[in-house]
């Protein structure tokens, strides 16, 4: 029986949890019917190394933007040298970027300014922007509509785990919603209602590896292999068959990132 293939679509897989066994790491996603990955830069400073991994593991491709938790440490990011990275064919995401109040909001007015930049870039190259949003639900939801306002681009709200009335006003931009271990977990019957009530065609899933593992491998490190635990609750959430989850997240992903196809060998 051929096993339905997923995209983790947010993954760190140069960070130093993966180091020494990346090969093994990929090759367990691989088995488990997670056939692509994209990986995500979040300190342009990192950029070679996180290429470096897009270049090397066929399956793989790369974004790359400064994370809003690194934007008062980091030089501010532009819009010429961001739009730049999109020559490279595996490059497939502006991000991740965003609004994080949580241990951060000290740095709110930088990382408002450092998520208008990277907006900019998301419109000029055409490519998806990748939000992190935390603790910051009405000021995210009134710059993605302004912004939106002033030209359209496309988005995803990544490891979405925000309120209610961020969603829906995520959605009405036409924007996309991803679903990470969060949503598994077993007190989070809150968060699984707001994707419930999403359209299905709008879902992506991820791990935001080597962070947030789902059951059962909750409190240790995650990867890429481990998509497949939320995508089944994700199925049970939307009322289908895994399999007919796994295809619709994938539509979801090629909608919102067609660079990222994979040609006959890596598939």
């Amino acid at each position: 029986m051929t096993i339905p293939t997923l995209t983790d679509s947010h993954c760190h897989l140069d960070f130093p949890d993966f180091a020494g066994e990346l090969d093994a790491v990929v090759a367990r996603a691989r088995n488990a019917g997670v056939h692509r990955m994209v990986t995500i830069c979040t300190r342009l400073g990192n950029l070679p190394q996180v290429q470096a991994i897009a270049e090397t593991q066929p399956n793989v491709f790369f974004a790359a933007g400064t994370h809003p938790m690194s934007a008062a440490e980091e030089p501010l990011a532009t819009v010429e040298a961001l739009s730049a990275l999109a020559e490279h064919p595996r490059f497939v995401g502006i991000g991740e970027t965003g609004l994080d109040y949580h241990y951060t909001a000290d740095s709110a007015e930088i990382q408002q300014q450092s998520l208008r930049i990277h907006i900019a870039a998301a419109r000029e190259t055409g490519l998806p922007l990748i939000v992190h949003a935390r603790d910051a639900d009405e000021d995210m939801a009134r710059i993605l509509e302004q912004e939106h306002a002033r030209g359209a681009f496309g988005c995803v709200m990544h490891c979405f785990s925000s309120g209610p009335d961020l969603a829906r006003r995520a959605l009405d931009l036409g924007f996309y919603l991803s679903m990470s271990g969060i949503a598994a977990f077993p007190k989070s019957t809150a968060l699984r209602e707001i994707f419930a009530a999403a359209p299905l065609d709008r879902i992506l899933v991820e791990t935001d590896a080597p962070y947030l593992a789902p059951p059962p491998h909750r409190g240790r490190r995650n990867e890429p292999a481990y998509v497949v635990h939320t995508a089944r609750i994700g199925a049970e959430i939307f009322g289908i068959s895994y399999a007919e989850f796994a295809r619709r997240t994938e539509e979801n992903f090629e909608r919102l990132f067609p660079r990222a196809v994979l040609d006959a060998k890596a598939a």
